[in-house]
């Protein structure tokens, strides 16, 4: 009896240290946790505050027309809206969006009631012998005179047996920044393509005109892949019929003044069809403007209809920023030159980037040199056949 009470006396002992013990450890667990943080602390976490828009205080949003070459490059893109910028990689495309605070507009010449003669510099950029007025804007026409306004607006051109080079940069006018480069950046010589789709762009055409630039009007034309390719609003379409085209053909007519002619924003489809290009090269041809073709040569009836209907007509034969380096450039520029040689005149075009910039200044440098002239695209319309 006295040995099973030691024995369960000392069992007891025993379990009550026991569970003395685990208790102690769960004290010092929970006192460790404390001090040091749970395991899983260290793990990235997520918090979300979730809260209905307030549209009211939204700021808008300016949605960025697209283009037809996407590989601008040109920096500054402004985020507009609530939304915090995103930085895009260095090969990415850029959209041709300006932040106008950082590049100034020009100065502000053509009034909106064209009433006697407005001059850019020397250069003639509007006339109101040369206007329509309409409710949409001042629409171009011959003068009374006879006077057409692919003359008129023409810059002056010295007569030469050399042969002649035209080239047309396109995309103008809807990047301030771009615009100001090609401006400022480019010869005289080399005419430039303004898009219509800017408010400011008559102030940009005015300086243009004023540096000595031949202008055109990029008019919106459908392309083969439409809408995949979106010219933008007021698209020339090829089974839109005549009295639409012609009515998209006003607007865009309208914009602005002080352009010697048209060419095609985009177009593949519509340069294809006659029946529907032939209506809009009688229309722009009765209007005393140029037509210059800057698609396929092997793809567009332009030129027949040209002949047929006795339109002045200019066809690009050179895509000078097919492949965008300016190894691959001058070898376009390069041909030009052959072309000019072997026909007596070339033309080329291109869309604003900073490398064309660059590749043309360059190479217009040392053009006469090699027994070339740079002229505008008037000055090589094809006679009438």
């Amino acid at each position: 009896m006295a040995a099973n009470s030691i024995a369960m006396g000392t069992g007891g002992r025993t379990l009550a240290l026991a569970w003395l013990v685990v208790f102690l450890a769960l004290v010092l667990a929970m006192a460790a946790t404390a001090w040091l943080g749970r395991p899983s602390d260290g793990e990235p976490v997520a918090r979300f505050d979730i809260a209905p828009p307030n549209h009211a205080n939204a700021a808008p949003r300016k949605v960025a027309m697209v283009v037809p070459n996407p590989s601008m490059s040109f920096p500054a893109m402004t985020p507009v809206g609530p939304a915090a910028p995103v930085a895009a990689p260095p090969s990415a495309a850029l959209p041709l969006a300006q932040n106008l605070s950082a590049t100034p507009l020009p100065p502000e010449v053509v009034p909106a009631n064209v009433a006697k003669p407005v001059f850019a510099g020397r250069n003639l950029v509007a006339d109101p012998a040369l206007i329509e007025q309409t409710a949409q804007g001042p629409l171009p026409r011959i003068a009374a005179d006879g006077r057409m306004p692919m003359t008129a607006y023409a810059p002056p051109v010295l007569p030469t047996r050399n042969p002649r080079i035209a080239i047309v940069v396109s995309g103008l006018g809807i990047s301030a920044r771009a615009t100001a480069a090609a401006i400022e950046g480019l010869p005289p010589g080399v005419t430039l393509a303004f898009a219509p789709y800017e408010n400011d762009v008559q102030r940009w055409v005015a300086e243009a005109r004023r540096t000595g630039h031949e202008v055109l009007l990029e008019v919106p034309m459908e392309p083969v892949d439409f809408p995949d390719s979106d010219p933008g609003p007021h698209t020339l379409r090829a089974a839109a019929g005549e009295e639409t085209n012609t009515d998209r053909l006003t607007w865009s007519l309208t914009r602005f003044t002080g352009y010697a002619g048209i060419t095609n924003l985009l177009g593949g489809r519509m340069l294809a069809d006659p029946d529907s290009l032939e209506p809009v090269m009688t229309y722009v041809a009765r209007r005393g403007l140029l037509f210059f073709d800057s698609g396929p040569a092997a793809r567009s009836v332009a030129p027949d209809i040209a002949r047929r209907i006795n339109a002045p007509y200019v066809q690009s034969a050179v895509t000078l920023d097919t492949i965008q380096t300016g190894m691959e450039i001058d070898a376009r520029l390069s041909q030009l030159e052959q072309l000019a040689r072997t026909n007596g005149t070339a033309a080329g075009t291109s869309f604003v980037l900073p490398v064309i910039i660059e590749r043309i200044s360059n190479w217009a440098k040392g053009l006469e040199g090699r027994g070339f002239v740079l002229v505008p695209a008037s000055a090589i319309v094809s006679p009438s056949k």
